[in-house]
């Protein structure tokens, strides 16, 4: 058709970042102070969820894992477990409680060395059952 299109050369990573910057200034605006919103603090929920359809918030497990062993000088093996399980109540309410590597599920990412070889593993693990059962699990190493 004898049309021809020249694409204007890219901008450099800093250009871009300048031109987003001062495409369009913000306005100054006065500042008004934000009332202060009261939020619930008795560590529940607030409606009443103890019904078997809310069993999905039931069934959400949080593991915070600490776990290490190694082998001393003298041939020990020292192992330092402080796992523990977050989870929820009848009416919402969290706690934590003392748990254990061993009680970890499968779908964790932790796999200790048979022997005492030195291994390191911290995560948070997170699992759930959705309300049609299906089993899910997200798990982040730190």
């Amino acid at each position: 058709m004898g049309v021809s299109f020249k694409d204007p050369s890219p901008m450099s990573p800093m250009e871009r970042l300048y031109d987003i910057t001062f495409r369009d200034p913000p306005e100054p605006q006065e500042s008004t102070p934000m009332p202060l919103v009261r939020v619930q603090a008795d560590e529940q929920a607030d409606i009443d969820i103890s019904g078997d359809a809310f069993d999905f918030v039931r069934s959400i497990r949080v593991y915070h894992i600490q776990y290490r062993q190694h082998e001393n000088r003298d041939g020990d093996c020292n192992r330092s477990d402080s796992t523990r399980l977050g989870s929820y109540g009848v009416q919402g309410d969290y706690r934590w409680t003392r748990s254990t590597v061993g009680q970890v599920p499968a779908a964790s990412g932790l796999s200790i060395p048979n022997g005492c070889g030195s291994y390191f593993y911290r995560s948070v693990f997170v699992d759930w059952r959705d309300h049609a059962g299906n089993y899910g699990s997200e798990e982040v190493r730190y």
